[in-house]
């Protein structure tokens, strides 16, 4: 099942797990060699649509970052941020994300786009309670962790940090969390 864009490969030596990668322009699943042609056309589909969301994660539009802001902040702030607009910005090397209470603007590090869901999750909830709370004091970090993975994702950006070189943003040092 060879279509435009997608290459099968078969292995004698698979017999149960299927896996795919980019190759270039191409899609490669490799199946096992006993497949049926039904089996294969069911592996290529899950698989090529599994390579294709991995690759689309983060290119959200402001508008799909928007609706996700709204939904984060009804499910963990009780709606009371009520952002105004959510985008993606290219000058944000020594932050996440930043907001502007005014016109409840919040802009997000194109650096997040390759990172988990979860993790971008959190930096919105950060900025949708910096609406609410101005400061990083002990009621702001209240509304953060109202966010379930909010110490994970914070573990996660300063682990990428360290592996980037760069000094994370001064609120995710443990003791800015304790001012």
């Amino acid at each position: 099942m060879d279509g435009p864009g997608v290459e099968v490969r078969r292995s004698r030596r698979r017999r149960r797990t299927v896996s795919a990668y980019r190759d270039g322009d191409r899609i490669v699943v490799m199946i096992p060699a006993t497949y049926t042609a039904a089996d294969e056309a069911e592996a290529v589909e899950l698989m090529v649509a599994k390579v294709e969301r991995a690759e689309g994660r983060g290119t959200r539009s402001d508008d799909e970052l928007l609706a996700r802001a709204r939904l984060l902040d009804d499910r963990y702030l009780g709606g009371l941020a009520a952002p105004g607009s959510v985008r993606w910005v290219t000058n944000q090397r020594s932050r996440w994300g930043s907001c502007t209470p005014g016109d409840r603007t919040i802009r997000l590090s194109e650096r997040l786009q390759r990172m988990p869901g979860w993790v971008l999750d959190y930096v919105i909830v950060h900025e949708l309670a910096h609406l609410l709370e101005p400061h990083h004091d002990a009621a702001f970090w209240a509304w953060v962790d109202r966010y379930p993975q909010a110490e994970r994702a914070k573990g996660y950006l300063i682990g990428w940090s360290e592996a980037a070189r760069i000094d994370p943003p001064p609120e995710l040092d443990a003791d800015a969390s304790a001012d």
